[in-house]
């Protein structure tokens, strides 16, 4: 007996610019639906969200990811 389908949540913490963010957060649209011109319904229900760490209900969930962004950068 096949499995229902059901929501899932994937979160994706990234050390970026806004500018960056907005690009990856344009990238995974893309691959969720590679033609934004279809006329509606989606055939893959899907959303996306993008959030500043500083609307996180734990701003500190992504400390290793910031660590080493700044590690990168040095």
């Amino acid at each position: 007996m096949p499995e229902e389908p059901s929501i899932w949540e994937i979160r994706l913490g990234i050390y970026a610019t806004p500018q960056q963010a907005e690009e990856v957060k344009e990238r995974i649209s893309r691959m969720l639906c590679p033609d934004p011109d279809h006329a509606p319904p989606c055939p893959v229900p899907w959303s996306i969200l993008m959030l500043h760490q500083s609307d996180l209900d734990d701003p500190d969930s992504y400390a290793h990811v910031v660590e080493q962004g700044l590690a990168e950068r040095s």
